[in-house]
């Protein structure tokens, strides 16, 4: 595991990949939405003290039509996709609106330096491909009747290494991955 120190907060970043055999089935699809929340920290402090909106509708929607366009490629359903990723794109809000919120009562956690938005987006492309993937490869199971079950364990052995704040984000993350 490798830290991220965002104003003071340090967060363990998940890694993607270990087999499905070693771990719970969703494991992998919902460390990439974690890594995503926690990437979030770098979007809030890219955000911090400009006129960037932590609401952007406009590139909202560029990401979900881009999503559906590569969900149609990976043969899955093109609104499941749509869905799922509505609720990382909530996620990111929650741990936004979270971070700005903290920074303001607490001046002097305000992050140092302000992440470029462009170096992040390759990063959040990276993520979402891998999101996009393990859908793909768990389609059956999250139709199935034990989804709840395998999310609430992959849940379980992801957040006990978030604070709060992201471990609520995760929560929000992840709804829409059982069908």
């Amino acid at each position: 595991m490798r830290s991220l120190v965002v104003g003071g907060a340090v967060l363990a970043m998940l890694g993607l990949g270990a087999p499905a055999q070693a771990e719970g089935a969703l494991d992998p699809l919902v460390g990439s939405a974690a890594e995503r929340v926690v990437l979030s920290d770098q979007v809030a402090a890219a955000k911090w003290g400009t006129d960037s909106p932590i609401e952007d509708p406009e590139r909202e929607q560029q990401v979900l039509d881009g999503v559906a366009a590569r969900a149609v490629e990976l043969g899955l359903d093109p609104e499941e996709a749509t869905r799922v990723f509505r609720d990382q794109i909530e996620a990111s809000k929650l741990v936004q609106r979270g971070l700005h919120a903290y920074w303001t009562a607490h001046p002097d956690q305000q992050p140092t330096e302000r992440p470029d938005l462009g170096e992040i987006r390759p990063e959040l492309d990276r993520l979402g491909e891998a999101i996009l993937v393990q859908l793909r490869d768990t389609d059956e199971l999250r139709d199935g009747p034990s989804c709840t079950g395998h999310l609430l364990s992959a849940y379980a052995h992801t957040a006990h290494d978030l604070d709060a704040l992201h471990q609520a984000a995760l929560g929000r993350a992840t709804p829409s991955i059982c069908s």
